[in-house]
This record gives C-alpha cells, sequence and structure tokens, in this order.
C-alpha cells in the first residue's frame, strides 16, 4: 500500500483531477486544502514512522491562526500543476503541520525538491478558521478555482453580493439548495498576501462561496464531494447566466421570489430575506 492510497489521499487527489479536467485551472492556476481529521492523521503518521519529517524546520506563516494550532493539512503545492498532481503526488501536494501556536509550519511529506504549499496558504488557513468559527468543526475542505463563467459575470454584474445571489439562484432550482447563505463578492485585488487573506475570512464566516472578481471563487465544505460539487452547481449557473445575456433578449420568465421561498420551505433550508429586497 502506498501513502496515496489513503482515502483523503485519494479523494484530494480526484477533485485535483477533476477540477483539471473541467478546465479550471490553467497552468498552475488554483489551489486547494484539506484538514485532516485526528484519525486521518495517525493512519498517515502510523504509515511513515511518527518521527518522519519532510522539513524538521519550521516556516513562518506571517500570522498567528491559534484556533488551527497544532492541525494537518494536505495541499497543493506553489507554482505547481493540477494536471501534475495525479502523475506524481510527492512533487505537487504535502501534508502541513501547524505549531501550537499556529503561526509556524512545517512540511510533514511531499512538496519534494524544495516544494512549499501555495502561494494562498495563508487565505486557505484564515478561510478554514473562519468556517470552524462558523460552521463548526465539519468543515474541511477549502478549494479556490478558476471557472471561466462566473469569472466572465464580474466584469458584467455589479459587484455586490444580492446581485450575484439572486441572479444565479434564479439560473438553477437546485441553486438556493446547494448554497442558501448566497455567494459572498470581493472586488479585484492583488492575491497571496495577508491583506486579501484577511477579507476573504470574513466574507467565509458567512458564505460557503466567495467570488474574487476577475479571478476565480473559493469553495468551502465538509468533504471533497459536496466542496466539487458547490463549484459546479455556481459555475453551470454562470453558464447559463452568460447564454441568456449573450442571446440580448429580456428574460420572459424566471425563478421568482416567492418560488423561492416555497422552495426553501419544501427544502428545509433558511434564504437570507435580504436577497429578496
Amino acid at each position: 500500500m502506498n501513502i496515496t492510497d489513503l482515502s483523503f489521499m485519494r479523494g484530494f487527489i480526484r477533485m485535483a483531477t477533476d477540477g483539471y479536467n473541467r478546465g479550471w485551472h490553467e497552468r498552475n492556476g488554483g489551489n486547494l486544502s484539506y484538514r485532516l481529521k485526528k484519525s486521518e492523521v495517525e493512519d498517515f503518521r502510523g504509515f511513515v514512522g511518527r518521527d518522519a519529517l519532510g522539513t524538521p524546520s519550521w516556516t513562518s506563516l506571517g500570522a498567528g491562526i491559534p484556533e488551527l494550532a497544532e492541525e494537518v493539512f494536505l495541499v497543493t503545492g506553489s507554482g505547481k500543476f493540477f494536471r501534475n498532481i495525479e502523475l506524481c503526488p510527492p512533487e505537487n501536494i504535502g501534508l502541513c503541520e501547524l505549531d501550537e501556536k499556529g503561526g509556524n509550519y512545517r512540511i510533514l511529506w511531499g512538496l519534494e525538491n524544495g516544494g512549499k504549499p501555495t502561494s494562498e496558504f495563508l487565505s486557505h488557513l484564515m478561510n478554514h478558521a473562519a468556517k470552524i468559527k462558523a460552521k463548526g468543526d465539519n468543515y474541511r475542505v477549502i478549494y479556490h478555482c478558476h471557472p471561466s463563467n462566473i469569472i466572465a459575470m464580474s466584469f458584467l454584474l455589479p459587484l455586490c453580493e444580492k446581485t450575484f445571489t439572486r441572479e444565479l439562484w434564479q439560473m438553477i432550482t437546485e441553486c438556493a439548495i446547494v448554497f442558501p447563505d448566497g455567494v459572498g463578492v470581493m472586488p479585484w485585488e492583488v492575491c497571496g498576501g495577508r491583506e486579501i487573506a484577511e477579507k476573504s475570512a470574513v466574507l467565509m464566516a458567512d458564505y460557503d462561496v466567495l467570488l474574487w472578481a476577475n479571478h476565480g471563487i473559493f469553495c468551502a465544505g465538509e468533504d471533497f464531494d459536496l466542496t466539487f460539487g458547490l463549484a459546479d452547481t455556481v459555475e453551470k449557473a454562470a453558464e447559463i447566466w452568460l447564454k441568456i445575456a449573450g442571446a440580448n433578449k429580456k428574460k420572459l420568465q424566471t425563478i421568482t421570489p416567492e418560488n423561492l421561498r416555497e422552495l426553501a420551505k419544501a427544502f428545509s433550508v433558511k434564504l437570507p430575506e435580504r436577497f429578496f429586497e
């Protein structure tokens, strides 16, 4: 048995490959992280030896995240291509452990030949912390991808949560069920730093989907299937929206606010009334 045969590894690699096959990860675009369960950490340490470390020294995150102290994350590498993850996992992904204060990390496995975690690692970690505070310990996946249609929408619509949420909810019946909290929206900003990470975390406390205008989306979820399905649903709704917009005709019918309220009641989800005002 290889370490990549562990269940969480297989799920991670499959999600990365599915994202690439969707066309959401040009070159080294996008990143993915997963917060391991304690049982999965034990499985990993039992497999490679409790004292085995890829990089024994600690590297500063540039910010302290005490909520994630001593947590272990599987994460894609900086400058790595999603298309290569399935071909050679040890070079393109890695397991990283945070120290007892959540301010430094070290590589336990992978990211071979001088690799390091994605440049968006701090954004991922702050988003993980935000989801734990807001939704509980079950949230474990943060996924950043570059789907063409939702990015295109950010050139055409006002950059506000109400507008994007309403438009996407009205495209497919399932949208309001899949992301009932709506969509968070951020204007374009230089990525990779602490400032954008902090702003993203504020919004991710309220939303499972966050749009970085002219860039891509972040999605959060409890497992790989739910998180990938969330991104897939958003992108399909955006594709339908663009087809309608490209037809240059006014919509003759759509899913109305009252329809959405009926849907929420039928599926026992709560839709924030602010999106209907």
